[in-house]
């Protein structure tokens, strides 16, 4: 089992920044895909960005290529998602996820498990 624990989340203006961690914890060797989703209030929850545990690997939506960045420190168990000027579409209620066997980044089903979320609300 792998436990977990989103933090960072909070009200911020259009333009600001935010760092969302992502604490691990449990039986966590073996060859993950880590991911960050979010869901607005009203609509599917949607893919941000991945990071594959062996290989290093970074995936991105379209929506948040060049203002998001993903990644991990080892010795923390500690995954980041650090979020450069923020628009207001990017309100959401963040999570993170882990799966062993993801065979698409993108959808939510592939990941075995999840966060309780940490909320993002981007407003003046």
């Amino acid at each position: 089992q792998v436990q977990l624990a989103e933090s960072g989340g909070g009200l911020v203006q259009p333009g600001g920044s935010l760092r969302l961690s992502c604490a691990v914890s449990g039986r966590t060797s073996g060859a993950y895909d880590m991911a960050w989703f979010r869901q607005a209030s009203g609509r599917e929850r949607e893919f941000v960005m991945s990071i594959n545990l062996s290989s290093g690997q970074v995936d991105s939506a379209d929506s948040v290529k060049g203002r998001f960045a993903i990644s991990r420190n080892t010795a923390k168990s500690t995954m980041y998602l650090e979020m450069n000027r923020l628009k207001p579409d990017d309100t959401a209620l963040y999570f993170c996820a882990a799966g062993e066997r993801v065979k698409y980044l993108a959808r939510p089903a592939d990941y075995d498990y999840w966060g309780q979320g940490t909320q993002v609300t981007v407003s003046s």
